[in-house]
């Protein structure tokens, strides 16, 4: 079994462990979006256009750029999200770790950003020189932005790329499961492990949904909370005051 398999499904042994441990009830999957309103998160710098429910989806218009968060912090948890984009080089992500503020100047937080491209992005946004970017781009790459530094397992400069391309194209359905602990991120792209980053500089910190110039769906995000570790108050995102 590959390793970052069996980090997964140890992960998810750890609420059963803290279960024997203390006779509470084991942790479980939770809903972030609850398909019928935007209760839990809270808009950055968008609009109250930007965001929609729709038939149970969650609509991000792409328009402003910016983000909105989720309530509360998270530091060790199982991300699952599933998100489709509805126009060819549509760009989003999700933060993971990052601040519930937006920095003067900029469009999107400091944070751990898990890429979402459709697979027209590097043809339509080519090189100086007018050639194609590297694929790479699209198969769910992970990286710090604004200011938070990570190391990648598969590197691309500071970025880390999939090892494998495993994303899909406009209006099909994909399936990010994110494993987040003390700093570690390990992504499944629909059904596989396939990139990870380590030694993120901040290690609790608000989820972060991208608007970034194009329409994208997102449904199905939950999330399974794991025991706290050893995120220091330097490594932990600022609270945003209600």
């Amino acid at each position: 079994m590959k390793t970052t398999t069996c980090l997964a499904f140890l992960l998810t042994l750890l609420p059963l462990a803290a279960l024997a441990q203390t006779n509470e009830p084991p942790a479980a999957f939770r809903d972030l979006f609850n398909g019928k309103d935007l209760t839990g998160w809270v808009d950055v710098n968008t609009s109250k256009e930007t965001w929609k429910v729709r038939d149970g989806l969650l609509v991000c218009t792409g328009l402003p750029i910016g983000v909105m968060r989720s309530e509360k912090q998270y530091e060790n948890f199982i991300l699952h999200i599933e998100w489709r984009h509805m126009e060819a080089g549509g760009n989003s992500g999700v933060f993971i770790w990052s601040e519930g503020t937006v920095p003067p100047g900029r469009n999107l937080p400091k944070g751990m950003e898990v890429q979402m491209l459709e697979l027209q992005w590097p043809f339509l946004n080519p090189d100086k020189d007018g050639k194609p970017r590297s694929l790479g781009y699209v198969s769910g790459e992970l990286f710090g932005a604004n200011g938070l530094k990570t190391t990648p397992d598969n590197p691309r400069g500071t970025r880390s790329q999939g090892a494998e391309m495993r994303c899909k194209g406009k209006g099909e359905w994909n399936v990010y499961d994110a494993v987040c602990v003390d700093g570690v991120v390990k992504l499944s792209i629909n059904g596989k492990f396939v990139n990870g980053i380590s030694q993120a500089s901040v290690r609790k910190g608000y989820l972060c949904l991208e608007s970034e110039g194009a329409e994208i769906h997102f449904r199905n995000i939950r999330i399974l909370e794991l025991p706290p570790g050893l995120a220091t108050p330097e490594q932990t995102a600022p609270e945003v005051k209600k």
